[in-house]
């Protein structure tokens, strides 16, 4: 029996539990008609073993279904609710109606306020924007729950004047003055500065300048930073630090930045270059082989760079150009949109659950080879040992 015991051990141990990529999570969006109910969406998180999320509202529904789930949850107030919580009392009247009620049993880690304030096109949220940051922190901390629950916002990358070279990385003249107020208050209460950054518009606006290779995390020469020296390998760590030599420039040196959405599309329309499945593929799967490996970027090469993938389905009525509704790593019906490694391994017949390896389909198959490899083996040597008990 010994035998049998190993032979299935060593066949099948790689399909088992696997420990999720830490660093890792996705963006549930919401803007369709035909998106699967929370409860589906929380068995698919967990059979991938994502362990993170970012919803874009407090969607009641979500945060009751995520309950006693392993998932770590950012939350959102909308943009257009700024001028209400900057209110200290209405901002202890918002996190006692969609906050409290359903925190610790759902792990709210995060709460963004706003989205992409400093870019908006309403220029007037961004007066707002602090002070609506600072009461929502000061609801928390009369209700106990700011050592659980950070306060931050999103970015655009399009806050930057400059992006390139990294070490000249400086935010754009006429928001730096409240930039200096959030960071401030980031500085203070050792919250991150979330910046969404997209490879794929810089591509896309100058194919003929940059380099895809370099946009998708392939193999490629790279650029080195002529003041710094320091090599990068792929664009989105060089955008990462270009926000980190931005905020040093406004004396704030010390604070960490977080991806909060990163993606490439699938599909786009005829002026979208560079937007297709095989490309969304490369990108999203390279991605999350450097998360498998908890890499920081070349300036914090010892500080594991969060990311947040966007985005777990295609949203059939997001705005916009047809790349906006096609984000997803999965159709609503489930089905993968295109496959980045993320496989199904087994599935049980009651309830359906999955084992799900985040490594690469290169990686997959080399193990799946060395492994039949040793199955074979240990076939052999257990059938040549039942023959030879059997001559006996």
């Amino acid at each position: 029996m010994i035998h049998v015991f190993l032979l299935f051990s060593l066949c099948f141990s790689d399909y088992g539990f696997i420990q999720g990529v830490t660093s890792l999570g996705i963006n549930y969006g919401q803007v369709g008609n035909n998106l699967p109910p929370p409860d589906k969406v929380l068995d698919l998180l967990t059979a991938l073993k994502l362990t993170k999320a970012r919803i874009y509202d407090t969607n009641p529904q979500v945060l009751t279904t995520f309950a006693n789930s392993n998932i770590e949850l950012i939350v959102t107030v909308e943009n257009q609710m700024l001028p209400v919580v900057m209110d200290p009392q209405q901002a202890l009247q918002w996190v006692s109606t969609h906050i409290k009620p359903y925190f610790p049993a759902t792990k709210i880690t995060g709460i963004a306020v706003g989205n992409e304030i400093f870019t908006d096109d309403d220029t007037s949220l961004l007066g707002y924007l602090v002070p609506a940051i600072v009461s929502i922190h000061g609801a928390l901390v009369q209700l106990g729950l700011d050592k659980y629950i950070q306060v931050s916002t999103p970015n655009s990358l399009a806050v930057l004047e400059v992006s390139y070279p990294p070490s000249a990385g400086s935010f754009k003249g006429e928001v730096s003055g409240v930039m200096s107020q959030f960071l401030q208050f980031l500085s203070s209460t050792g919250s991150p500065f979330w910046i969404n950054a997209y490879p794929y518009f810089a591509y896309k606006d100058s194919p003929n300048k940059i380099s895809l290779d370099y946009a998708l995390f392939n193999k490629n020469p790279g650029m080195v930073d002529p003041y710094t020296k320091l090599h990068y390998d792929n664009m989105l760590y060089a955008q990462v630090d270009a926000v980190v030599y931005a905020m040093s420039r406004l004396g704030y040196g010390g604070i960490e930045v977080r991806v909060s959405e990163t993606g490439w599309p699938s599909k786009g329309d005829s002026n979208e270059v560079g937007a297709t499945v095989q490309n969304a593929a490369v990108y999203n799967r390279n991605l999350l082989r450097r998360q498998m490996s908890n890499e920081g970027t070349p300036l914090r090469p010892n500080m594991r760079l969060e990311v947040y993938l966007f985005a777990l389905f295609n949203e059939d009525l997001k705005p916009g150009p047809t790349s906006e509704r096609n984000y997803g790593l999965f159709q609503p019906d489930g089905t993968m949109a295109y496959n980045v490694g993320l496989s199904a391994l087994a599935t049980s017949s009651s309830t359906s659950s999955a084992s799900i390896s985040l490594t690469s389909s290169a990686t997959k198959a080399s193990k799946v080879e060395y492994q039949s490899l040793v199955c074979c083996m240990f076939l052999y040597l257990l059938t040549f040992q039942v023959f030879m008990r059997r001559q006996h």
